[in-house]
């Protein structure tokens, strides 16, 4: 497959979302993938919803991937496996800390033997620090990371995000560093050693929340859908729902005020400034309802729109996804899937010189590759029987 990435050859020991999430977005560009599985296949096989007994996690995290079977508690099995590891560009793995290295395909090891290879390693914590070692599930990273805390109703309890955003940016900044990587190899011939912590990945993200406690000594609080720095920045009742409204500046402050029919309130000094609105929150948000309440959503975006103000409803996934947007931006693709027929996969979402990259096949069947593996790597003298 042609790509930015193409002729890059990876050895993929992940499971489950971070590592598959990052190797899934490195086949998109081109990138060779070999999924290591073991006998029982990545954990995310047997999570749901299934589609004829096919998992759709599973389908939509490990598109354009080469599935091989292994057991690295056998002997041979790991032989094999490091003898893979001597022919790859990349290696991704998201074991606890420590356990690679006691299989025997440590980033030491493996890379005083190649100088070259370039090893990421995803974990909860990060390879290194007093809480390495604390089995780390997105909802604990979200927890201890801060998100939580500032995320919730006014008032109410923390809450979570909705997706796994823990795993998923963590598999982000890894195939991110890895391309870095690439980079530094290809200007000085040494590989790296990269150490991606879920924690420290959501940690640094929350900007927001840093503004706050590092610059002001203010513990962010929970504000529900308003922006806890800038108002009016969130969302307003109308009669048969809520419409977003997103104020930055004092000229759309003043366009909407003249559009609710309040010109005066730009001269009011309780909402001169950002700063000030926000003080004041309660008050504006009672005079923008005034008016938004007495609209329905979709009249409330048009008359907001007229006037140049960023807005919008409030759609669930299905209208997100149905939408002549995006159609035309091609945010779902379908791939060839041997089972399914076709598999609808959301890919990377980068456009380069006008076209998205994609994968070329979807997620592959538990341990279909092995004997193309073998032979494209030149290590055919592996014996077969007895694997899958």
């Amino acid at each position: 497959m042609s790509g930015p990435l193409s002729g890059i050859k990876v050895l993929d020991l992940s499971r489950v979302l971070a590592g598959p999430y990052c190797t899934a977005l490195l086949a998109d560009l081109g990138a060779e993938i070999i999924k290591l599985e073991p006998p029982s296949g990545d954990d995310y096989r047997h999570v749901g919803p299934f589609k004829d007994g096919e998992s759709a996690l599973f389908t939509l995290n490990n598109r354009g991937k080469k599935s091989i079977v292994l057991d690295l508690k056998k002997p041979d099995d790991m032989k094999l496996a490091q003898a893979l590891a001597a022919r790859v560009d990349v290696i991704v793995e998201n074991f606890r800390p420590g356990v690679a290295a006691r299989l025997g395909l440590g980033a030491e090891a493996l890379r005083k033997a190649d100088p070259r290879l370039i090893y990421c390693s995803i974990s909860g914590f990060g390879q290194e620090g007093p809480f390495k070692d604390l089995p780390a599930y997105d909802l604990v990273v979200q927890a201890m990371s801060g998100l939580m805390a500032a995320t919730g109703e006014e008032g109410g309890a923390p809450l979570k995000a909705g997706e796994s955003i823990a795993d998923l940016v963590a598999g982000l900044f890894a195939s991110w560093s890895i391309m870095a990587a690439l980079v530094q190899r290809n200007a000085t011939g040494q590989g790296a050693t990269l150490d991606v912590a879920m924690y420290d990945a959501l940690f640094s993200m929350l900007t927001t929340s840093h503004a706050q406690h590092l610059y002001s000594g203010i513990l962010p609080g929970r504000v529900g859908n308003r922006h806890p720095l800038s108002t009016p920045f969130g969302c307003f009742a109308t009669s048969d729902g809520q419409v977003v409204i997103a104020v930055l500046n004092t000229g759309q402050f003043e366009r909407l005020a003249a559009l609710i029919g309040k010109p005066e309130i730009a001269a009011d000094p309780r909402f001169a400034s950002d700063s000030s609105r926000t003080e004041y929150e309660p008050a504006l948000r009672a005079l923008i309802e005034a008016w938004s309440g007495a609209l329905t959503t979709e009249m409330a975006v048009a008359a907001l729109a007229a006037q140049g103000l960023p807005t919008a409803p409030i759609w669930d996934i299905a209208k997100a996804a149905d939408n002549e947007h995006a159609t035309t931006r091609g945010l779902i693709s379908q791939l060839a899937h041997p089972v399914l027929g076709q598999a609808p996969v959301v890919g990377q979402p980068v456009r380069f010189d006008g076209v998205k990259p994609l994968a070329a096949t979807a997620a592959p069947r538990l341990g279909s590759d092995l004997a193309a593996v073998l032979k494209e790597m030149g290590l055919e003298e592996f014996e077969l029987e007895g694997r899958a």
